[in-house]
């Protein structure tokens, strides 16, 4: 039986829009758009990386929704399970950082077509039919209650066709707005159904409503606190067996062009032994756009288990390198290629 390699990725394509010259979004007058989105920018990232990838969601079908799709065709990524309907697509507004000034993200999803996603809407069967992994994250749990029912069935159904999942937390505070909702309890559902998960530090602490251990380095000699950093993974796993990979990405901002960037990956390949892993830390002088690092983390991590089974340290160390290079592009979409990353790695 031929070994299945596609990816499916589930979630909402967004339209950013942001200032020019790191204006805020109260000055200038004009706006500059590109299409992005969680599940979507990790798709764009296994594609280039030579993935077979494709991307399921729900677009109106209008120029804008149209544009969105023909995007990321031009990308690499199969679009053949978009479904069309609605009225309008997600859009936020992205305010970068600049020197002492954090960044902002206003969101503007209510009602978009995407969050009208129903139970029974999308053929899952016939879209995971020869998949090897689902990806979703917490996004699309947190944009409606039915959204939320859909990412269940999609669940249910990857389950009963023995197709992994992978999870990104992808914790967003602002976006949990419907009645009863409940992220920490919906995104550790989604956790305990899930087989590879990715979370920065602040989801972890927030998800275990534990103290990280802190990660202030200011160069790459910084120690990290290894015994409690593995009392912190074996508490989660206990928690959520199913999983057997977890990967936590760490990153200290020096300055909004300056961030010092690592990750741990805790590990086992029989689901008994289990390991943790820390990688380098990427010292990156010349950040030019940090948003969609956490989906360059997870893409690099899908792409390396399939590149390097045996070889949980290179999967860690590709997973990083791949979120150092994002910075390094504007946009949402990491197009940095497998040779590139590789040579970060080699040359660390």
């Amino acid at each position: 039986m031929e070994e299945r390699k596609k990816i499916i990725t589930f979630g909402e394509l967004l339209l950013r829009f942001s200032k020019n010259d790191h204006q805020r979004l109260s000055q200038g007058n004009m706006f500059t758009s590109l299409y992005g989105g969680s599940e979507a920018n990790v798709a764009v990232s296994l594609a280039t990386l030579g993935n077979t990838v494709e991307y399921v969601t729900r677009l109106p079908e209008t120029p804008v929704g149209r544009a969105g799709v023909m995007r990321l065709q031009e990308l690499g990524v199969g679009c053949h399970h978009v479904l069309w309907g609605g009225s309008r697509i997600g859009t936020y507004y992205f305010e970068p950082a600049a020197g002492m000034r954090s960044a902002k993200v206003v969101y503007d999803r209510a009602g978009s077509a995407c969050s009208e996603l129903q139970p029974g809407m999308i053929p899952w069967h016939e879209v995971l039919k020869d998949a090897r992994v689902l990806h979703i994250t917490g996004i699309t749990s947190a944009i409606s209650r039915s959204a939320l029912d859909a990412t269940i069935e999609a669940l249910d159904i990857a389950d009963e066709m023995g197709v992994l999942v992978s999870y990104d937390i992808n914790y967003r505070k602002n976006l949990w707005r419907y009645e009863g909702a409940d992220p920490r309890a919906t995104l550790g559902l989604l956790l305990s159904r899930c087989d590879m998960m990715f979370g920065d530090a602040i989801e972890f602490e927030w998800l275990c409503q534990r103290p990280q251990p802190p990660f202030t380095a200011t160069d790459s000699h910084f120690q990290m606190q290894m015994d409690e950093y593995l009392e912190w993974f074996e508490q989660l796993h206990n928690r959520f067996p199913r999983c057997r990979k977890w990967l936590m990405g760490m990153r200290n901002m020096v300055a909004s062009s300056r961030h010092l960037l690592t990750a741990l990956l805790y590990t086992s390949a029989n689901g008994h032994d289990y390991q943790l892993l820390k990688a380098p830390i990427h010292d990156i002088n010349g950040v030019v756009d940090p948003s969609g690092v956490g989906d360059a983390f997870m893409a690099g991590l899908l792409h390396a288990v399939q590149a390097f089974p045996d070889d949980d340290q290179m999967q860690l160390n590709y997973s990083l390198a791949a979120s150092a290079l994002k910075n390094t592009i504007a946009g949402d979409f990491n197009l940095a290629t497998d040779e590139e990353i590789l040579t970060v790695i080699n040359n660390h």
